[in-house]
């Protein structure tokens, strides 16, 4: 089952608008986004509530200031969208976002690492990305891309193992940007019982409320998506009437 199926597994109790908005990572990662879409993004973030603004690292500084005196967390990405850039890169990148403003780093993991089950590259690279985020006062999440719908299950499973044994903080399905695919329901579900000591961001191709809540309801701690506005505005449509 995927995400677009809706959300088939509910659980049994009603969601508001602000209590859905509050797992949405509002990202716009585009290329061509400007200076004032990227305020509109953050704005937005502010008026629904949203957890993060999550953005590419030309933005940060800017989204820092302007999130400032707000709850609203600044996310930004390393190595973004293939996960081939060296490790002493990704750290260098994950520093400098954080110096710019960034609460949270989404990295895409090395996918030939995942799919040749070379642990020892992986794991050395999430933890030297790791330990530059948890040197930081206060400590940066770290969340971990791993490209889901690319990868077979024993990928997969290998991915989040490893993520685990590194200590991340997440592990994110999709950077949205594959020809594979995003996120999914039975991702979210293996990734969730692989790595427990984990959270679980879904992010890739979620678009409605019912894709979003079937992925809560499968495990997600938080949804990553551009259409952050629409979805909260459908709920707000329906009242307090949409079930997880």
């Amino acid at each position: 089952m995927t995400a677009s199926e809706g959300p088939a597994a509910t659980a049994e109790r009603d969601i508001s608008a602000p209590d859905l908005a509050k797992y949405i990572d509002h990202t716009l990662l585009k290329a061509e986004a400007t200076r004032a879409e990227i305020l509109r993004i953050c704005d937005e973030a502010v008026t629904y509530g949203f957890h993060a603004v999550c953005v590419n690292d030309r933005w940060l500084s800017l989204v820092a200031d302007r999130l400032q005196e707000t709850p609203v967390q600044v996310a930004g990405v390393v190595s973004l969208p293939l996960g081939a850039d060296t490790t002493k890169i990704k750290a260098a990148q994950a520093q400098d976002a954080i110096y710019a403003g960034a609460d949270e780093i989404d990295m895409v993991a090395d996918l030939a690492a995942i799919i040749e089950g070379d642990a020892r590259y992986l794991l050395d690279q999430l933890m030297t990305v790791l330990r530059v985020c948890r040197v930081m006062k206060p400590p940066v999440l770290l969340k971990v891309i791993i490209e889901s719908a690319a990868l077979t299950h024993e990928q997969k499973v290998f991915a989040c193992q490893m993520a685990e044994k590194a200590g991340v903080d997440y592990v994110k399905t999709s950077t949205g940007y594959h020809p594979a695919g995003g996120a999914t329901v039975e991702d979210v579900r293996l990734m969730k019982e692989t790595a427990p000591k984990c959270r679980v961001k879904a992010a890739g191709g979620i678009k409605t409320v019912g894709q979003a809540l079937a992925l809560l309801s499968a495990g997600a701690d938080r949804i990553g998506t551009s259409a952050g506005v629409a979805i909260i505005e459908e709920v707000r449509e329906h009242g307090r009437g949409i079930r997880q």
